[in-house]
């Protein structure tokens, strides 16, 4: 075993791991690609900060793209067991109309919804899944703070949890942690920033039986509330401009809900149990990509590779799909103890095009839609995009199955 001489001194290593690939992030785009790996043989080591998957407010959606990635992996029926809910079109509704944006029940697809299932539930079961295969090794609570470093090469990382420091050494490290990436700290990995109109706070109000199922946008005065049908709950997003949290927290609480209810009454009878600013969760939209997803030994997908706005909750489904591309590319070369850096750019080839068209499309929902009513207080006027029978499908094919299909190809 060769060492880092560059190891401090406090650094006691109590133990050392080899595998074939180490994946820092257990998330959809870590979860999956542990599976797909785990499937073929590949010996994989998932290392997840948290002790549990258990987060608030995560991307619950799974897209019709990702139900197809889970048909090929013969998993979509034993999916569809778990509690969750189905959306079959995301509307906008004004104080004058209700439009539709996306409707997926048009789609030509075995599954033309948007399924709403917590996230917790789905990494669990994707986890479970690769816990079947004896190469697969998932360690939570594992804070990664280093990679490992020789001849110009990341041969994997070390990790603070269980007691003390350990080392994971692989033939490839996968960063998939996120829009707040410590891989991509660490890796020094540049970023091309866009602008973001906005930020949302997201809090529950229980739902009512009778009232409408799916996704709805309501837009009142200055005002933009996304909801989102969870069964029992509505999962409400406070859309606000740009950095306005600190001073909407100036105002408090009162004339939050004040605002809430005059842009959906219907909510004025359950609005008083949202009782404190613990119930509410501040989400800072950003979006952004790295300009190059790789250096020798060391790849980035997911979020860490191109942060997402939530607009059309597509976060997840692209992470997914980078981690499909990624085991069908690097399954081979990994069999071989062997992966060269134009592997690595293969994958960045494949992705980064649907990665910058699908920001492409947020920015422009948020500068067009979303926008005008937060930052110059207009009353919201549906642009073409939702007016015109031959662009009316637009919206829900992006969302619903991106740019270009993906498929399990091992």
């Amino acid at each position: 075993m060769s060492t880092n001489h560059s190891l401090p001194l406090e650094h006691e290593i109590l133990d050392v791991q080899n595998t074939d690939c180490c994946i820092v992030g257990g998330g959809p785009a870590g979860a999956v690609l542990s599976l797909l790996l785990a499937r073929q043989g590949i010996s994989v080591y998932l290392l997840e900060t948290h002790k549990d998957f258990d987060r608030n407010f995560r991307g619950d959606t799974i897209h019709p793209a990702t139900m197809q990635i889970m048909e090929e992996l013969g998993l979509s029926n034993s999916l569809l067991q778990l509690p969750h809910t189905k959306m079959h079109r995301i509307q906008i509704k004004t104080s004058q109309e209700t439009l539709t944006f996306a409707d997926f029940s048009r789609l030509k697809t075995a599954y033309p919804y948007i399924m709403m299932l917590s996230q917790t539930r789905f990494l669990e079961f994707i986890t479970q899944e690769a816990k079947k295969y004896p190469n697969f090794h998932l360690i939570l609570g594992a804070n990664v703070q280093e990679l490992i470093t020789e001849n110009g090469i990341i041969q994997g990382v070390r990790y603070r949890g269980q007691g003390g420091w350990h080392e994971v050494r692989a033939t490839l490290t996968i960063g998939a942690d996120g829009r707040h990436s410590k891989l991509r700290q660490l890796g020094d990995f540049e970023s091309v920033e866009t602008s973001s109109p906005m930020d949302v706070l997201w809090f529950r109000l229980p739902r009512q039986p009778e009232e409408f199922a799916g996704g709805m946008g309501r837009f009142g005065s200055g005002n933009i509330l996304a909801i989102l049908d969870r069964g029992n709950e509505w999962q409400i997003g406070y859309v606000i401009p740009k950095g306005g949290y600190q001073q909407l927290r100036a105002t408090g609480l009162a004339e939050l809900k004040k605002s809430i209810i005059d842009t959906v009454p219907e909510l004025s009878d359950r609005i008083e149990l949202l009782q404190d600013w613990s119930k509410i969760a501040f989400l800072s939209v950003e979006s952004s990509r790295v300009k190059r997803w790789y250096s020798p030994g060391l790849l980035l997908i997911g979020d860490a590779a191109h942060v997402m706005s939530p607009v059309g909750g597509v976060g997840i489904n692209y992470a997914i799909q980078d981690a499909v591309v990624t085991a069908n590319i690097l399954s081979q070369p990994l069999k071989q103890h062997r992966v060269e850096i134009s592997d690595l750019a293969k994958v960045q080839q494949h992705r980064e095009l649907p990665t910058r068209i699908i920001q492409v499309f947020q920015a422009l929902i948020q500068k067009r839609i979303f926008a005008p009513t937060l930052t110059e207080n207009q009353t919201f006027q549906p642009p073409l995009l939702l007016r015109l029978p031959i662009l009316r499908d637009l919206p829900a094919r992006l969302i619903a199955l991106g740019i270009f299909p993906v498929h399990v190809q091992i």
